[in-house]
């Protein structure tokens, strides 16, 4: 590897970094916020619901904007505005304040999300290796020391911008400096432009289309990870408590194990693929997973419960980073456009885990709410093989051209 790729992978995964910190600061002080602004509860939803929405919204002119800028430039500027973003949280005075920072947020977290994995994408291609598991281990590591920020700061009862400002002063340059090692327009987009140039065969992946049919399961994928991701990061402290009895404070551990497990996960599922190959690490997840959640709909006390939980961080922890990865290698010649489509059902899944569970809870029961996302994450296990890294013949009777082998091999070794 070359220290130009070394650098790009260092400063890339620096940007996961900062965003799970930024985003973590924002929805673990949710209280706070709605405390600061007066928004009453039923006003509540409407302003949670609106982050992801403009999330989508940003993903989508992500995609466009990347057809005239690098991916790269894209990250650079968007990722300041999220911290910006995240001040403006907690500096604003009145509705009107609150409702332009987080329609920034959401805008620019869809595109700095596209953009981050778009580059995430590249740099495994140029690597010949499974690294997008790396790259995701790092935002849940941001995750964990944003949580521990805003626990800080509810502990000593700070004021919301006393508490955001330090992490946005240290963050903001550092990211931004950083952006100067990006690393982009290399990928398998780029080289199958390339082939086409030279007049050569570009594959069914090539000419920059990308047909949603073929990306439709690794959408479903993405939706059903994220509706499972929901659950636990909204519902996991009311299920301990309310059904499991649990005390208060035990209550919180769950998230918190959840989130740990998950960074683990990502941490060494880079070698599992390697090893074993995409396709059976994303079974493994999958089985994993639904395994998690028939333990939690079924514990007969929180110290199970939480079992349930910590096999969940396990389980759906490699499936959204292999999922972003499948997508730039099922599109070789349209890799940044289909990450920024798939990119939105990140959103998707997260605008519908936390209505569906709550809702079923409230018709039915909360155990038998956990069994739904039980049987949509099994659909993981319907479309695994479009995790594959070989080629393979599609409807349109061209060949995927053969990208860097993600799975068994001497160069994932």
């Amino acid at each position: 590897m070359t220290d130009v790729l070394r650098r790009g992978r260092a400063s890339l995964a620096f940007s996961f970094f900062a965003q799970g910190v930024a985003f973590a600061l924002l929805v673990t002080r949710i209280p706070a916020i709605q405390d600061r602004y007066g928004i009453s509860d039923a006003l509540l939803p409407a302003f949670l619901a609106a982050v992801p929405i403009l999330a989508g919204v940003g993903s989508v002119c992500t995609e466009q904007l990347v057809k005239r800028v690098p991916p790269s430039h894209v990250l650079r500027w968007s990722q300041p505005v999220v911290l910006l973003a995240l001040l403006g949280v907690g500096a604003g005075d009145g509705l009107w304040a609150i409702a332009l920072s987080l329609a920034a947020f959401g805008l620019a977290v869809g595109s700095l999300d596209a953009s981050m994995n778009m580059l995430g994408v590249s740099l495994q291609h140029r690597y010949g290796r499974s690294i997008m598991l790396g790259f995701h281990a790092a935002f849940s590591l941001g995750g964990i020391v944003g949580a521990s920020l805003a626990w800080v700061g509810a502990h000593w009862d700070l004021a919301l911008f006393v508490s955001y400002l330090p992490v946005v002063v240290v963050l903001l340059p550092a990211a931004f400096v950083g952006s100067r090692w990006y690393v982009d327009g290399s990928g398998p987009e780029a080289e199958v432009k390339a082939q086409g140039e030279d007049g050569s065969s570009s594959g069914s992946g090539g000419g920059g289309g990308v047909g949603f049919k073929l990306l439709l399961p690794l959408c479903l994928v993405m939706a059903v990870a994220y509706i499972g991701d929901s659950t636990v990061s909204n519902w996991s402290a009311k299920y301990l408590q309310d059904v499991l009895g649990s005390s208060e404070q035990l209550a919180t551990v769950p998230y918190n194990v959840y989130m740990v497990t998950t960074l683990i996960g990502r941490a060494v599922g880079d070698f599992g693929v390697r090893r074993f190959g995409a396709v059976m690490v994303v079974r493994a997840g999958a089985v994993v997973a639904a395994a998690g959640f028939a333990v939690v709909a079924g514990a007969p006390g929180a110290w199970v419960g939480m079992l349930g939980f910590t096999l969940l961080g396990f389980g759906l922890c490699v499936i959204v980073p292999q999922t972003f990865a499948a997508a730039g290698r099922l599109f070789p010649g349209a890799a940044d456009a289909a990450v920024a489509r798939l990119n939105i059902f990140n959103y998707v899944g997260f605008l519908i885990g936390s209505p569906l569970v709550g809702a079923l809870g409230d018709a039915w029961s909360y155990r038998g709410a956990m069994l739904v996302p039980m049987v949509l994450v099994l659909v993981t296990l319907v479309y695994a093989k479009s995790f594959a890294s070989e080629p393979s013949r599609y409807g349109d009777g061209h060949e995927r051209p053969r990208t860097a082998d993600v799975g068994r091999g001497s160069n994932g070794l």
